[in-house]
């Protein structure tokens, strides 16, 4: 459970919520790290796919929003690269 109060669960799934409508998946490891896959909904192809998200570092609304803007600002180059060469299509992070 993060600082705030809120259960890995209630985070997996206002990342979820705040990414709609996005097709994304949020999954939790062992060591309470989050990853989050975000799929293109009409091909099926992975877009985004970022990992080693430290959930106890999301312990406010505020930094909660950064991390959807960074997902969003993330997913917005991803394709942009697409576009530019289709064999890179995935952005990983650690």
């Amino acid at each position: 459970m993060s600082a705030q109060g809120l259960s890995t669960l209630e985070l997996r799934s206002i990342i979820e919520h705040g990414l709609l409508p996005l097709q994304c998946q949020c999954s939790a490891a062992a060591d309470a790290s989050l990853t989050v896959r975000i799929v293109d909904e009409q091909t099926g192809r992975l877009d985004l796919l970022v990992t080693g998200i430290e959930s106890e570092k999301l312990t406010s609304a505020r930094a909660i929003s950064d991390l959807l803007a960074e997902l969003r600002e993330e997913l917005a180059s991803s394709r942009a690269s697409v576009a530019h060469d289709p064999q890179e299509h995935v952005a990983l992070r650690a």
